[in-house]
């Protein structure tokens, strides 16, 4: 084995153990907000995603999930997504819960009556008190770089994290739904 081989090696072991130790941690310590989340999810008229940088691309991806339940998902920025309103919410992720747009949005949301589920390391942020629904995740910020919440660069963790909670959301309901995986794949895109 090389050198290269033997460092990739333990990265990958590093950032599983990182993940892996994150996520047994919200599944521990944050289980009625999530099972809130959840809950919002399927009884909202219209969900709105909302994140910036890479958490919003893994909340894009969460958006696709949701969509092939068969859920009205709009990700905030497409030149297609309709005004928010009350009966809707906003799924924002933001690391800080401090980006401006994103609290700006948020506020803009809870002004039009639409609810507001949040994720973020910071449970106190001006994002989660705008928030109906605060899921914490115990990672770094992205201008933490101590390395002692996170070996990895930025808010690589929160984003893996944003990413995987998105995925468990959609299993959860998808289980829930009792959809069948080709009742899914019907929505599947076919203009690719």
């Amino acid at each position: 084995m090389t050198t290269t081989q033997t460092a990739a090696a333990a990265a990958v072991d590093r950032l599983s153990d990182e993940v892996g130790r994150t996520l047994a941690d919200i599944a521990s310590s944050q289980d009625e907000p999530f099972a809130r989340l959840a809950d919002s999810v399927v009884s909202a008229r219209r969900v709105f995603v909302l994140g910036a940088g890479r958490s919003g691309l893994a909340l894009r991806m969460t958006a696709m999930r949701l969509m092939h339940l068969g859920l009205a998902v709009h990700v905030v920025g497409e030149t297609t997504t309709p005004a928010i309103a009350s009966g809707d919410l906003l799924l924002a992720a933001s690391g800080s819960g401090t980006t401006g747009g994103i609290v700006r949005s948020a506020t803009t949301a809870r002004d039009a009556g639409a609810a507001i589920a949040a994720i973020t390391t910071d449970p106190s942020s001006p994002l989660a008190e705008l928030a109906d629904i605060v899921v914490r995740v115990p990672a770094a910020g992205k201008l933490d770089r101590s390395g002692s919440a996170s070996a990895q660069y930025a808010g690589s963790l929160f984003e893996q994290t944003v990413v995987l909670l998105g995925d468990a959301l959609f299993h959860g309901l998808w289980q829930r739904g009792g959809a069948s995986a080709d009742d899914l794949w019907r929505r599947h895109a076919n203009l690719e």
